[in-house]
Protein backbone atom coordinates (compact mmCIF):
# COMPACT_ATOMS: atom_id res chain seq x y z
CA UNK A 1 0.00 0.00 0.00
CA UNK A 2 1.48 3.34 -1.33
CA UNK A 3 0.88 5.54 1.46
CA UNK A 4 2.09 8.87 -0.67
CA UNK A 5 -0.92 7.84 -2.83
CA UNK A 6 -3.08 7.85 0.12
CA UNK A 7 -2.20 10.87 1.58
CA UNK A 8 -2.73 12.50 -2.11
CA UNK A 9 -5.61 11.57 -2.28
CA UNK A 10 -6.87 11.80 1.02
CA UNK A 11 -5.94 16.14 -0.56
CA UNK A 12 -7.80 15.59 -3.58
CA UNK A 13 -10.80 13.91 -1.68
CA UNK A 14 -11.12 17.04 1.24
CA UNK A 15 -10.37 19.49 -1.83
CA UNK A 16 -13.58 18.07 -4.05
CA UNK A 17 -15.58 17.86 -0.98
CA UNK A 18 -15.20 21.63 -0.99
CA UNK A 19 -16.41 21.87 -4.57
CA UNK A 20 -18.93 19.87 -3.86
CA UNK A 21 -20.16 21.89 -0.48
CA UNK A 22 -20.06 25.02 -2.63
CA UNK A 23 -21.87 23.37 -5.55
CA UNK A 24 -24.65 21.97 -3.07
CA UNK A 25 -25.02 25.42 -1.65
CA UNK A 26 -25.65 27.17 -5.19
CA UNK A 27 -27.98 24.28 -6.18
CA UNK A 28 -29.67 24.28 -2.99
CA UNK A 29 -29.75 27.84 -2.79
CA UNK A 30 -28.28 27.62 0.78
CA UNK A 31 -30.82 25.61 1.78
CA UNK A 32 -28.88 22.10 2.99
CA UNK A 33 -27.96 22.26 6.82
CA UNK A 34 -24.82 21.91 7.98
CA UNK A 35 -24.93 18.22 8.80
CA UNK A 36 -26.09 17.41 5.32
CA UNK A 37 -22.96 19.74 3.55
CA UNK A 38 -20.63 17.61 5.82
CA UNK A 39 -21.81 14.45 4.99
CA UNK A 40 -21.29 15.18 1.16
CA UNK A 41 -17.48 16.62 1.79
CA UNK A 42 -17.33 13.92 4.07
CA UNK A 43 -17.99 11.34 1.08
CA UNK A 44 -15.80 12.96 -1.16
CA UNK A 45 -12.63 12.65 1.28
CA UNK A 46 -13.71 8.80 1.71
CA UNK A 47 -13.98 8.42 -2.03
CA UNK A 48 -10.25 9.82 -2.27
CA UNK A 49 -8.97 7.29 0.42
CA UNK A 50 -10.17 4.64 -1.41
CA UNK A 51 -9.39 5.06 -4.54
CA UNK A 52 -5.63 6.38 -3.21
CA UNK A 53 -5.47 2.68 -1.38
CA UNK A 54 -5.67 1.08 -4.70
CA UNK A 55 -3.23 -0.07 -6.80
CA UNK A 56 -1.58 2.33 -9.86
CA UNK A 57 -3.75 1.07 -12.68
CA UNK A 58 -1.44 1.62 -15.48
CA UNK A 59 -4.57 1.09 -18.12
CA UNK A 60 -6.16 4.13 -19.24
CA UNK A 61 -9.86 3.02 -19.89
CA UNK A 62 -9.26 0.92 -17.01
CA UNK A 63 -8.61 3.98 -14.70
CA UNK A 64 -11.92 5.79 -16.14
CA UNK A 65 -13.90 2.85 -15.77
CA UNK A 66 -12.49 1.75 -11.55
CA UNK A 67 -12.70 5.77 -10.86
CA UNK A 68 -16.21 6.27 -12.37
CA UNK A 69 -17.55 2.83 -10.28
CA UNK A 70 -15.96 3.81 -7.47
CA UNK A 71 -17.08 7.15 -7.57
CA UNK A 72 -20.36 6.08 -8.07
CA UNK A 73 -20.09 3.22 -5.12
CA UNK A 74 -18.99 5.32 -2.55
CA UNK A 75 -21.49 8.36 -3.65
CA UNK A 76 -24.60 5.77 -3.51
CA UNK A 77 -24.29 5.83 0.70
CA UNK A 78 -24.66 9.62 0.67
CA UNK A 79 -27.41 9.40 -2.31
CA UNK A 80 -29.36 6.94 -0.27
CA UNK A 81 -29.41 9.06 3.06
CA UNK A 82 -30.76 12.09 1.09
CA UNK A 83 -34.07 9.66 0.40
CA UNK A 84 -32.64 9.52 -3.35
CA UNK A 85 -33.28 13.25 -4.07
CA UNK A 86 -29.93 14.38 -4.81
CA UNK A 87 -29.28 12.47 -8.58
CA UNK A 88 -26.69 15.03 -9.58
CA UNK A 89 -24.62 14.75 -6.18
CA UNK A 90 -25.00 11.28 -6.84
CA UNK A 91 -23.90 11.15 -10.58
CA UNK A 92 -21.11 14.23 -9.88
CA UNK A 93 -19.49 10.82 -7.91
CA UNK A 94 -18.54 9.43 -10.92
CA UNK A 95 -16.42 12.54 -12.51
CA UNK A 96 -15.20 12.98 -9.04
CA UNK A 97 -13.81 9.22 -9.46
CA UNK A 98 -12.25 9.72 -12.43
CA UNK A 99 -10.76 12.85 -11.78
CA UNK A 100 -9.02 11.64 -8.48
CA UNK A 101 -8.03 8.33 -10.94
CA UNK A 102 -6.35 11.00 -13.17
CA UNK A 103 -4.41 13.34 -10.56
CA UNK A 104 -3.23 10.17 -8.91
CA UNK A 105 -2.21 8.82 -11.97
CA UNK A 106 -0.64 12.19 -12.91
CA UNK A 107 1.48 12.90 -9.85
CA UNK A 108 2.90 8.93 -9.87
CA UNK A 109 6.39 8.85 -11.76
CA UNK A 110 6.19 4.96 -11.37
CA UNK A 111 4.02 5.00 -14.67
CA UNK A 112 7.05 6.56 -16.56
CA UNK A 113 9.50 3.87 -15.82
CA UNK A 114 9.13 2.60 -19.37
CA UNK A 115 10.35 -1.22 -19.67
CA UNK A 116 12.47 -2.28 -22.29
CA UNK A 117 11.04 -3.37 -25.69
CA UNK A 118 12.38 -6.21 -27.71
CA UNK A 119 13.53 -6.61 -30.94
Amino acid sequence: MNKQRILVGLLVGIVLGIVCIIGARVRGGGEHPAYYLIGFWYNRVIMGVLIGALPLCKDAIKRVVRGALIGLAVSFAFYVSTGFTDLIGFLVGAVYGIILESVLWRLDKTHDVTEPKHV
